[in-house]
């Protein structure tokens, strides 16, 4: 069963994949949220993240196992804020999640491809308006994240530095690109080994030609099975 959320912001549940046994809940967060809020040090993004835990009470269905599949760094930011939530918060801490499939992330601070995605994003908006939200999240970017970072550091952990020493133990499946140019291959792989020495069970795959968040794309079949068997063995384990 697939689900996504249409403009006014209710959940539609299409038919066409009820067979597969699957809940699928489809979100996006907002880029002003992930380019500005975080940047900021700003948390907006735990306030979404527990509406997205709370649908599971919603349509009953928090007694089943939960596989997370994040995109990029944006999806990475908000489910920085899923795992505090699974850890902390009391209704959330008993959801039996099974597993994480990270696409194209998680990466570490690049102000060039942070720059190149954000462009992608803005890449339908006046040339004015383009442009200067691109200088308003560079400055953004340097002031709080060159020049003051360590006051920064004092209020807001950055979410690469959160997920390297994250209390999760189930498995996780990294599916990457040395070809990125927005997530570098380099901060994948070290994610990787941190995760591997807090004896995480984790299986990372290099796509080598793929660009960001294109892996499916182009290898339609071999992505698709990497995903159910990740799945299917996380599932029985």
């Amino acid at each position: 069963m697939d689900c996504s959320q249409d403009p006014v912001g209710r959940w539609q549940w299409p038919e066409t994949d009820v067979m597969r046994g699957c809940i699928v809940i489809r979100y996006t967060a907002p880029w002003h949220m992930v380019f500005f809020s975080e940047s900021l040090g700003i948390p907006s993004l735990r306030v979404l993240a527990q509406k997205l835990l709370e649908l599971l009470f919603d349509y009953e269905i928090e007694k089943e196992p939960l596989l997370f599949h994040v995109f990029s760094n944006a999806g990475v930011m908000l489910y920085r804020y899923v795992l505090e939530l699974l850890q902390n918060h009391r209704r959330f801490c008993h959801l039996r999640v099974v597993g994480t499939i990270f696409d194209s992330g998680p990466g570490d601070n690049n102000l060039v491809g942070a720059l190149r995605a954000l462009a992608a994003i803005l890449e339908h908006r006046p040339a004015v308006l383009r442009l200067m939200l691109l200088l308003a999240f560079t400055l953004v970017a340097i002031l709080f994240h060159v020049l003051l970072a360590p006051l920064t550091a004092l209020f807001h952990t950055h979410f690469y530095d959160r997920l390297l020493d994250a209390a999760s133990r189930w498995p996780e499946l990294y599916l990457y690109s040395r070809a990125d140019e927005v997530v570098m291959a380099r901060d994948v792989e070290r994610m990787v080994e941190a995760r591997l020495a807090h004896q995480v069970l984790v299986r990372s795959v290099d796509f080598v030609s793929s660009a960001h968040v294109s892996h499916l794309r182009d290898y339609p079949t071999y992505y698709t099975s990497l995903c159910v068997n990740f799945m299917r063995s996380c599932v029985q384990c």
